[in-house]
Parts: structure tokens; C-alpha cells; sequence
């Protein structure tokens, strides 16, 4: 009988080993270095809303009330719809600094031509929702025709739909009262999602919700969605293969108007007015909310559900400040650097992964 081969000895042996293990500070150290990559992502958005809701929770009692909380929500509900649109232009690479404005101009659009011209409700929120659109279509259009850098058109048209919102409002409140037909603020239909709730969830917070479940379905979804990524992590590339560059640009911009556009109108509701100046400022937290929730600021990285985190962590610090007294100004202070460190973990992170 010949004798069996040495490698079927060898194996056999090897398969006898036992498999190595951690001990306990290996494991420990394996988590920290898990959660450490991750800070700048959606993981570690996520660490961070426990660790302020815990801190907060610890320094005023009622800070988990269900009351609190649906507060939160319903304030930052509105800053949520325009985030997602924002997400997907951030993913190309691009930026929106207009988004704020475009809310303001359709809000104005749909309540003057509602309030002040007699228009149906149906006719008025579908101009709403069109103004938008045609916002972000004329961003898109001037950045791939002309090749004009993103931030320099939705820097102009931050201050262009500004204006044209004040010629429409006449830089008054709408309505008017002046010129309201009377009886008429805000379409119905907009003051109903605006202000009531559904089984104590407020209707505002629902129209979130399906805003955030349609830039879900686009990102992860459609050809749109593999397109966006691809263009905002190696343009060149997907113009190599195949993708049709200007047209995926110019399709992010016109669904961040229409977004917008929706958040304009929800604000409206909720105030039961609308003016040319309202929302000021929120173009801002837009970025810092998908920033913060893990979307890579040059494009080619980023989710839905990490802006969702990032809404809820600059919701949750600024309700959780103000219980605590902590002025304005130095809630400022505290929400730019906590965008300022988060990207500079992240580019530590991806440096990291990179070697």
C-alpha cells in the first residue's frame, strides 16, 4: 500500500488548527478603529445623534418627550426636503446655493397667484411646483452649456431668485390684503399638510418622509441614480463609458428645484404665509446636513440616509441648545465647527483608505 501524500497530511493538519481569535483589546481596538474610519459617514453621523440625544436627555429630563421630539421634527422638516435634492447635486460633485431662494420664489408664486389673483389651488401649487423646476433646469442648462463652475450660477441665482421674488411679492408678506381676494391666504390643501397631523404625526414630516423615499429610489434605484455617482466620482470616466454627463447634471439641478419648490410650499403652510425673504440662510444647512451625514463634499459618495442622520443631528443640537439656554450666536459658532471637523475626519478617512 503506497503511503498517503504528504500535502494530504499537511492539509489535514491545517484544517486541525484551530482559527485564530482576538483577545479582548484586539477586539477592542478593532471597533474603535471601525468606528473612527466610519466618523465621517453615515456610522458615525449616527454615533454622534446618540451621543447628543444621551448628553442632552442627561442635562434636561424632558428632553425625550414625544412632544419635544415631533417638535424637532416639524421644524426641521422643511430643511430635510430640500437636503435630499441637495444630496443627489452634492454626489455629482456639484452645489446648490440657490435652494433656499427657489423655496422662497415658488412659496411666493403659489400664494400671490392663489391669494392675489384668484387662481384655483390646483393651478397655483402646479405653477409653485413648475417655478422650481424651471429654477433648477436654468442652473443646470447654464453650468453644463455655458461651463460655468456650480457654485458661481447657484451663487447668482441665490441673489437673481431673491429678486425676482421680491418684484412678485412687491416685498410684502403674502397675502397682501391690499390686493387678497377676500377669504384667501394659502390653498387649502397647503395649510392642511402644513399644520395638522395625522395621528399625531405631523403632515409636513409625512411629505418629508416621501421626498426622502424619492431621492432613495432615484439614487439607488434608476440609471439616474448610477449615473449620479459615476459623475461625481470620475467625470471622465463616465463620459467614457457612455453616460451622457451634461444631461445627468442638468436632471440633479431641475429635481433639487422641484424639491425645493415642495419645501417652499410646506413652509407656507406651516406659517400660513409666504414672503421673498423667508427660509434665508437654510441653503447653508442644506450642505451642512448632508456633509455631516457622510456624503463626500467632492462628489461620487453619498446617501440619502446619512442626510437624514445629518437633518436629525443639526435638529436634536439646535432644540437641545436652545433648552439649555445657549445663545444664538454661539450656536453658530458651534454648528460651523462641527461641519469643519466632520469633513476633516472624513478627508482623514479617505486619505486612510486610499493608502
Amino acid at each position: 500500500m503506497s503511503e498517503p501524500l504528504p500535502t494530504d497530511r499537511s492539509a489535514a493538519a491545517t484544517a486541525a488548527l484551530p482559527e485564530p481569535t482576538l483577545d479582548e483589546p484586539s477586539r477592542t481596538t478593532a471597533v474603535l478603529r471601525r468606528l473612527a474610519g466610519g466618523a465621517g459617514g453615515a456610522g458615525g453621523a449616527i454615533a454622534i445623534l446618540v451621543v447628543l440625544v444621551i448628553a442632552f436627555s442627561i442635562a434636561s429630563p424632558d428632553y425625550l418627550s414625544v412632544g419635544n421630539l415631533v417638535n424637532i421634527l416639524r421644524q426641521y422638516a422643511f430643511v430635510l426636503i430640500l437636503a435630499v435634492g441637495q444630496t443627489l447635486v452634492i454626489i455629482t460633485a456639484g452645489i446648490d446655493l440657490s435652494v433656499a431662494a427657489t423655496a422662497a420664489l415658488s412659496g411666493s408664486v403659489m400664494g400671490v397667484t392663489y391669494a392675489h389673483t384668484g387662481m384655483p389651488a390646483w393651478a397655483a401649487i402646479g405653477l409653485g411646483l413648475l417655478t422650481g423646476f424651471a429654477v433648477g433646469l436654468l442652473n443646470g442648462l447654464a453650468i453644463t452649456l455655458w461651463k460655468v463652475p456650480d457654485i458661481i450660477v447657484t451663487l447668482g441665482a441665490l441673489t437673481a431668485v431673491r429678486g425676482v421674488a421680491l418684484v412678485v411679492t412687491d416685498g410684502l408678506p403674502v397675502p397682501d390684503y391690499s390686493q387678497a381676494v377676500e377669504g384667501r391666504r394659502m390653498p387649502g390643501v397647503i395649510e392642511f399638510l402644513g399644520t395638522e397631523d395625522l395621528a399625531g404625526i405631523p403632515w409636513i414630516i409625512i411629505v418629508a418622509a416621501v421626498c426622502c423615499l424619492f431621492g432613495w429610489y432615484v439614487l439607488n434605484r434608476t440609471r439616474l441614480g448610477r449615473s449620479i455617482v459615476a459623475v461625481g466620482g470620475n467625470r471622465e470616466a463616465a463620459h467614457v463609458s457612455g453616460i451622457n454627463v451634461n444631461r445627468t447634471k442638468v436632471s440633479v439641478y431641475a429635481i433639487s428645484g422641484l424639491l425645493a419648490a415642495v419645501g417652499g410650499m410646506m413652509l407656507a403652510g406651516r406659517l400660513n404665509s409666504a414672503n421673498a425673504l423667508m427660509a434665508s440662510g437654510k441653503e447653508l444647512d442644506t450642505i451642512a446636513a448632508v456633509v455631516i451625514g457622510g456624503t463626500a463634499l467632492f462628489g461620487g459618495e453619498g446617501r440619502v440616509s446619512g442626510t437624514v442622520v445629518g437633518v436629525f443631528i443639526m435638529g436634536v443640537l439646535a432644540n437641545g441648545l436652545n433648552i439649555l439656554g445657549v445663545s444664538d450666536f454661539w450656536q453658530r459658532i458651534i454648528n460651523g465647527l462641527i461641519i469643519v471637523v466632520v469633513v476633516a475626519v472624513d478627508q482623514w478617512r479617505r486619505r486612510r483608505a486610499a493608502r
